[in-house]
Order: C-alpha cells, then sequence, then structure tokens
C-alpha cells in the first residue's frame, strides 16, 4: 500500500515535488542520503562532537588499540594513531575537510560548466569549437595524473587542491549541458521567445537552463563521490591537507606503517571513505531515477 500511495502522490503536484516523491519512495536512496546528511552534520559540528582535540598527541597512548581490544579504552574508541592522537576525533575532523572540498569543487565546477555548456550549446560556431577542442585536450588526460602534475607545479594546500581538481572536473557538466542545450534550442518555446525578440543569454538562462537542471544536479551528485576519492588519493600522496590538518587520505597514508601492528589507523578512516562515498553513489542513483525521465514508468 505504501508503495501505491507513493506512485499516486508522485503523478500529482509540480515536476519537482513529483521527482521528489519518487525519490523519497525509494527506502535505500533515502537511507543512503540520511546517511550523508549525519557525515554533513558531523562534520559541521566537528569541535562539539569529536571527544579529543585532533591534533592533541601523547605519545604514552601511542598506538593504543580501539576500546574492544585488550589495552584500549573508550575514551579512545577507534584507538590512537602513530603519534597518540585520537583517532575518531581526527576521522570527525577529517570529514570536514573531504565534505568541503567534495562540495566547493561540485559547486564551482558545475557554475563553470553550465555556462560554458550553455554557450557551447546555443551559440554554436567559434564558441562551440573553442570550447568543445578544450574539453577534449582536458578529456585526453588521465584525471588523477592531472591533478598530481598541476599541484606539482603550484603546490599543496587546501586552496590548491580545490583549484586543481575544478581545473578539470568542470568538463564533465559542460558536456551534459551542451548535449540538453543542442536539444533545447529547438523547442517550441525556445523559437518563441527568439521570435519575440529574446537576446540570447535571457533564452538561456531563463528558457533553457531551467529545463535542464535536473540531469546536471544528478550528474553533479555523482560527481562529488568521484572528487572525495580524488582528494583522498592525492592527500595519500602527500599532495593534499598539509598536516597537522586531519583528512582521511593522508591517515590512510599514515598508518601503512603499521598495518600489521596497529590495523586500525588505517582502517577507520579508510572504512569512513568507504560509506561516503557508497552512501553519495546510491542517492545520487536513486535522484537519477527520480529525476530522468527514461528511468521512469
Amino acid at each position: 500500500m505504501s508503495d501505491i500511495a507513493a506512485t499516486i502522490s508522485a503523478q500529482d503536484g509540480s515536476p519537482l515535488r513529483r521527482n521528489l516523491n519518487l525519490f523519497m519512495s525509494s527506502r535505500l536512496s533515502t537511507l543512503s542520503a540520511v546517511f550523508v546528511l549525519l557525515f554533513v552534520l558531523m562534520a559541521i559540528f566537528a569541535p562539539w562532537i569529536a571527544p579529543h582535540d585532533p591534533n592533541e598527541t601523547d605519545l604514552f597512548r601511542r598506538l593504543q588499540p580501539p576500546a574492544w581490544i585488550e589495552g584500549g579504552e573508550f575514551a579512545f574508541l577507534f584507538g590512537c594513531d602513530g603519534l597518540g592522537r585520537d583517532i575518531l576525533s581526527r576521522i570527525i575532523y577529517g570529514a570536514r575537510i573531504s565534505i568541503f572540498i567534495g562540495f566547493t569543487v561540485i559547486v564551482v565546477a558545475t557554475g563553470i560548466g553550465i555556462i560554458a555548456g550553455l554557450a557551447s550549446g546555443y551559440l554554436r560556431g567559434w564558441v562551440d569549437i573553442t570550447i568543445s577542442r578544450l574539453v577534449d585536450i582536458l578529456l585526453g588526460f588521465p584525471y588523477l595524473i592531472f591533478a598530481i602534475a598541476l599541484i606539482a607545479m603550484i603546490g599543496p594546500g587546501l586552496q590548491n587542491i580545490i583549484l586543481a581538481l575544478v581545473y578539470k572536473e568542470w568538463v564533465v557538466p559542460c558536456r551534459v549541458v551542451r548535449g540538453e542545450t543542442l536539444a533545447a534550442r529547438e523547442v517550441e518555446y525556445v523559437e518563441a521567445a527568439r521570435a519575440l525578440g529574446g537576446s540570447s543569454r535571457h533564452i538561456m538562462l531563463r528558457e533553457i537552463l531551467p529545463n535542464i537542471l535536473s540531469p546536471v544536479i544528478v550528474v553533479s551528485t555523482i560527481r562529488m563521490a568521484h572528487v572525495i576519492i580524488l582528494e583522498a588519493s592525492l592527500s595519500f600522496l602527500g599532495l593534499g591537507v598539509q598536516p597537522p590538518t586531519a583528512s582521511w587520505g593522508s591517515m590512510v597514508s599514515d598508518g601503512r606503517a603499521f598495518m600489521l601492528e596497529a590495523w586500525w589507523v588505517s582502517t577507520f578512516p579508510g572504512l569512513a571513505i568507504l560509506l561516503l562515498v557508497l552512501a553519495i553513489n546510491v542517492a545520487s542513483q536513486g535522484l537519477r531515477d527520480a529525476f530522468d525521465p527514461k528511468f521512469h514508468d
């Protein structure tokens, strides 16, 4: 009965409300979205929920095991790393870095991609040729190798890692927007706006953009998980956020030397990356099924 009610309610109201109802009718997608929200709240309220200072060292607690293993304490639930820092606190603070970088990169890259894709798909001509060739060139480079090379030139750090990831990430929403714009520029409402003397800027921003946002939102959500993995990979290689700032990738890297004697140092931050990326992927899959008409019954 609940599925039937959700289907009926999804057929009523605005397209946005209908799509949201379809999304929430999937328990797995909704649960994944709630899980992502919990990570976001954990990152926002890290100073209040972290049991210890993430950068406080105590060599007497060096490689202290988790609470359920002999020698562990419940005050240090996930144990301590090679410098005696609380792993749970560093995971909580590390969520701030991963989520902030992922969100910032996606917002900036999507904004650039929307502008470039609209111009390329609607204006055509030399604008389309220039943007399309630039996109082709950037897509020819492996993403991680490209980011490593760029950060090697400009140096590591929070701002530089965001710039390095944005520099190539914008091509994904650009291609999506260009394809949607090419299809939308020939529909009746765009031709009517053009016949009434609407400027190219008005038609692109007021007529086309609102009608192509759904696939852009879905793609951007999927890409956020990819950006989080890239940030963790760069931090693992020492090219991301620099110590002592807590980052999941650098935490995994710090535990490599202790894998046999202190597996928890790398395992718990690795699980944090796995759970967040998995939740984002499942939630984005639900968004795709809800917002893309091709997946509707």
